[in-house]
């Protein structure tokens, strides 16, 4: 059964209805557990030629429901031993100023906007807890924090569930 959803396309436009079939779930779930597989080895795993996979997944990216592929990078093995999430809250007015600096800070490699008490949730990963205290420290003076280590990592990002 096809599922469908709405997805933006390169040029910023929303299209509504777009129907995700069998095959579309399969070439997601394959490339979302090894974005280098090739088109052949995809081929064979959902049960087509090379050239329909890579035209179906063509597909995908082109209706914006797959915007990219990347590389699962060890951040222990990097030297980065501490991860930590920042809740932020921002002063009275300081909400665009904030958002600007945690995407201008290197070491938060992800941040969300959420709805609550905060207004946003960074996770930081450095070498050692000065350089987190760093990072808390560009912020003070435009938003509170509230700090939480990462001890470890129970559920890695995985892909959300298709269908």
């Amino acid at each position: 059964m096809s599922r469908h959803s709405e997805v933006n396309v390169k040029n910023n436009r929303r299209i509504s209805g777009v129907a995700l079939d069998a095959a579309d779930h399969q070439i997601l779930t394959a490339l979302a557990g090894n974005a280098r597989i090739s088109m052949a080895d995809l081929g064979r795993l959902i049960g087509m030629s090379a050239q329909s996979a890579a035209d179906r997944a063509r597909r995908l990216e082109d209706l914006g429901v797959i915007s990219g592929y990347t590389v699962k990078l060890d951040h222990v093995a990097l030297g980065l031993a501490l991860g930590a999430y920042i809740r932020v809250r921002p002063a009275m007015g300081e909400l665009p100023r904030v958002a600007a600096l945690l995407a201008d800070i290197p070491e938060i490699v992800e941040c969300d906007r959420v709805t609550g008490d905060d207004c946003f949730i960074a996770k930081v990963f450095v070498a050692r807890i000065e350089d987190l205290e760093r990072v808390i420290d560009r912020l003070l003076p435009y938003a509170q924090t509230n700090t939480s280590i990462i001890q470890s990592s129970p559920v890695w990002r995985r892909t959300p569930r298709l269908g």
